[in-house]
């Protein structure tokens, strides 16, 4: 009976051991799933950044063409001549 109870006492040692990993690994993993989370939201913000940063470029590139063609029409016109 001594036995017993000194195998049973073990056991539960144990198992509470058991207890005590498995709740400091699911907090573990929560402050991953946390920070996992927050890299994806923050990969978001950056993908749409660099997306509108495209965008406007374009625009920008757009705009700057129609500006040296003006330029062009304007020297031909007053027959002042542009140099590269």
């Amino acid at each position: 009976v001594g036995g017993l109870k000194k195998t049973t006492d073990i056991l539960v040692s144990e198992v509470s051991i058991i207890k005590f990993e498995v709740k400091e690994l699911k907090e573990t993993t929560n402050n991953l799933r946390e920070v996992v989370q927050g890299l994806i939201t923050a990969v978001d913000h950056l993908a749409k950044t660099i997306d509108d940063l495209r965008l406007e470029y374009a625009a920008i590139k757009f705009q700057l063409d129609r500006h040296e063609r003006w330029i062009e029409q304007l020297a031909k016109k007053v027959k002042i001549p542009l140099e590269i």
